[in-house]
C-alpha cells in the first residue's frame, strides 16, 4: 500500500510506474495490495522512487502494520469483494451484448446467445448472493462450529 501512496503522490497511473520500473502492471497491482515483493522488484521500485531498498522496505513494513482494526480489515475486504462482483457483472453485460449482436448477424432465427447468457448469469447471480450475503448457508455460526469440531478432533 505504501507503493500506491508514493505512486499517487507523483500522479502516476500504475502503467507509468510499471513502465518506469520495468515491472508488469500486474506486479505493481499485487504489491499495492500488500503482497510481498522480491528483492529484484524492490530494487527496481527503489530506483524509480530514488531511495534505497532498506528504506523502501522499512516504510512498506511500517505502512502495512498501521493501526488497522479487524473491523477496518473486514470492511476493506468487503469493498474488494463488491468491486470484484461489479467487475464480473460488467464483463458479463458486455459479453452478452456482444454475443447478442453476433447472434443477430450470424443466425438471427435462433437466439443461441441466451444459453451461455443464462449459464453465466447464474454464476453472476451466485457471486452477487455470496458478496451481498442475501442468505448464507455457510455463515459465521457455521464457521465457528466447524472450527470447534476441528479443534476437538485435534485434541484427542
Amino acid at each position: 500500500m505504501f507503493i500506491r501512496k508514493l505512486r499517487i503522490e507523483r500522479g502516476w497511473p500504475q502503467e507509468t510506474l510499471a513502465e518506469l520500473s520495468g515491472l508488469s502492471v500486474r506486479t505493481i497491482q499485487r504489491i499495492e495490495r500488500g503482497r510481498p515483493a522480491s528483492l529484484e522488484t524492490l530494487g527496481a521500485l527503489a530506483a524509480v522512487f530514488e531511495t534505497d531498498i532498506a528504506t523502501l522496505t522499512r516504510e512498506m513494513e511500517m505502512y502495512s502494520k498501521a493501526d488497522m482494526t479487524e473491523v477496518e480489515r473486514e470492511a476493506l475486504e468487503y469493498v474488494r469483494d463488491i468491486k470484484g462482483f461489479y467487475s464480473h457483472l460488467a464483463v458479463y453485460v458486455v459479453a452478452v451484448i456482444m454475443m447478442a449482436v453476433a447472434n443477430l448477424f450470424i443466425h438471427p432465427n435462433y437466439p443461441w446467445f441466451l444459453w451461455p447468457a443464462l449459464g453465466w448469469g447464474l454464476g453472476v447471480l451466485s457471486h452477487g448472493v455470496s458478496v451481498f450475503e442475501v442468505f448464507s448457508l455457510f455463515g459465521v455460526e457455521w464457521e465457528k462450529r466447524q472450527v470447534e469440531k476441528r479443534l476437538q478432533r485435534n485434541r484427542t
